[in-house]
């Protein structure tokens, strides 16, 4: 039957059977909030240890599988998954299509993520016990890692298969299910950013499966890949891994700028400022994230002429990400604006990721690098980027579509106390880490020296604070299912484009007819 004819099942075997967009897209926003709780808790495990100098609640190794667990979760099964969901439930209601392109492989894209994360889940039990090494898996570190690395490595290509499925149905059904009239110049910005990260997903996701498969067969197959004693390189490793790693870095930021170019236009009421440029500022970060790869090596001894070349290539990418955020401060200047929630969290996504970028550009800098390298000063910088960059981005739209999924506008006073939670609690949590990392402070190390203490408990205090705040949130998403006030189709005042025009909440099935475009005025 058609996957757009069909009724909806009820139960179970709705959930496991099928394929409508929208619950999908609720499955993975249900998939990465659960991953998110599993692996901020080992975060809360890490900060509990690190409170006080000495080795209180862990060994050394168990810490390091914390480390280890909480990057890889957090990334590949919180950031990214919750960006996918947006996109299954949003992107065929903003060009006006009535489902992905490949129902049925959409379903199959998203069961492939809890039978990946249960396998990796599963080391934390297995003998020698889960991986050990980091997120990011240096070799020779993981080449002799535990036994736990090889289900580890099935995880990599398992979670990989999925995100690749992912980005064809999302890149296809851009492509060839916009409705009548939506040329490519007309897309709402959050679709460009999807159409650009599906191009980065599958050009880099094989990237990683083929260096985690070369660390296989150093493992099991007698070659020498990353061994020296044999004739191999462990650089080699990290030149293939941070050139899947670094797109990576922008794959799990691009759809958030496209959150935040929705969000900002609405609540100032105003158009986006210079659309088009926002367009090729997206593209021209994309195609730069290959290029710039080799700035997380700086300490490795490459070459002085790489070095410079790498240094200058980073930062230019400074260019079109200022693009983007002057587009948004020129939005926002002489807007009506109104601070509803998710307007509060774009505001919060701008001030405090372009904190994250600008020690962005330090660490940019290669003689200034050697200084910061391992230290917890690049621990703070990518948090910036990502906890109050992606993560405050998926919190915007998860309250800026909210009303829309389920027909309900939640407690503004509810989610409002949840923003202020969260924006101080993660500068309680991260800022700290730029002093911690500039006095000399390593990464990845379960114990320290009493210089340090005062930094490690406000930062303890502030990461504990900020777990409890997401714990809060789902109090605000409960509320809004039971007890929320009824809304129309055009939620937001300042809302334009096709999902306003769709009941709320949206039906199971929509744009049964190819809608027409709003004719918008010059």
């Amino acid at each position: 039957m058609d996957s757009n004819t069909q009724t909806a099942s009820t139960g179970l075997l709705r959930w496991v059977t099928t394929t409508n967009h929208k619950d999908i897209g609720t499955l993975y926003l249900i998939f990465s909030f659960t991953m998110f709780l599993v692996a901020g808790l080992m975060a809360m495990i890490m900060r509990a240890e690190l409170y006080q100098p000495g080795e209180h609640l862990m060994n050394a190794d168990f810490y390091n599988q914390m480390v280890t667990l909480h990057g890889l979760i957090m990334i590949f099964g919180a950031v990214m998954p919750a960006f996918t969901g947006l996109a299954n439930w949003m992107v065929p209601l903003m060009i006006g299509a009535p489902d992905m392109a490949m129902p049925r492989m959409n379903n199959f894209s998203f069961w492939i993520l809890p039978v990946a994360f249960g396998i990796l889940l599963s080391t934390l039990l297995m003998k020698g016990s889960a991986p050990n090494f980091g997120w990011t898996f240096y070799a020779p570190l993981s080449v002799k890692g535990p036994a736990s690395t090889d289900y580890f490595i099935l995880f990599i290509h398992l979670s990989g298969i999925s995100s690749i499925m992912g980005a064809i149905n999302i890149m296809v059904t851009i492509m060839n299910l916009r409705a009548p009239g939506m040329t490519y110049m007309k897309m709402p910005i959050f679709v460009w950013t999807w159409l650009i990260t599906s191009y980065l997903l599958i050009a880099v996701m094989p990237v990683l499966a083929g260096v985690v498969t070369m660390l296989l067969a150093d493992r099991h197959l007698g070659t020498s890949f990353f061994n020296a004693a044999g004739g191999g390189d462990p650089r080699l490793f990290q030149h293939i891994f941070w050139f899947f790693g670094h797109p990576e870095v922008y794959i799990m930021i691009l759809p958030a700028f496209g959150i935040i170019s929705e969000v900002i236009p609405t609540f100032a009421r105003k158009k986006l400022f210079g659309y088009s440029s926002m367009v090729y500022a997206t593209g021209a970060i994309a195609m730069m994230s290959f290029f710039v790869w080799a700035h997380h090596m700086f300490t490795s001894g490459m070459p002085l002429e790489g070095a410079l070349f790498f240094m200058y290539l980073t930062m230019l990418v400074a260019v079109p990400t200022g693009v983007k955020v002057f587009n948004w401060v020129a939005t926002l200047f002489k807007g009506s604006l109104t601070f509803e929630t998710p307007m509060l969290f774009a505001l919060g996504f701008i001030i405090m990721f372009t904190i994250g970028g600008l020690s962005g550009l330090m660490l940019a800098i290669a003689p200034a690098d050697f200084q910061y390298h391992d230290s917890y000063f690049v621990v703070a910088h990518f948090h910036y980027v990502l906890v109050p960059g992606a993560i405050f981005a998926i919190f915007s739209a998860v309250y800026y579509w909210l009303p829309k999924w389920t027909g309900k506008m939640y407690s503004s006073v509810l989610s409002q106390t949840h923003f202020w939670l969260s924006a101080i609690s993660v500068n309680l949590t991260f800022f700290p880490m730029h002093f911690l990392g500039l006095a000399g402070m390593p990464r990845r190390v379960p114990d320290y020296s009493l210089q340090f203490v005062d930094f490690n408990q406000i930062v303890s205090i502030g990461g504990f604070i900020f777990g409890l705040s997401q714990v809060f949130f789902l109090f605000v998403l409960y509320r809004n299912v039971t007890k929320g006030t009824p809304v129309g189709a055009k939620v937001w005042e300042g809302a334009h484009g096709l999902e306003w025009t769709v009941p709320s909440p949206a039906p199971h099935h929509t744009f049964d007819q190819p809608p027409l475009l709003e004719q918008e005025a010059d």
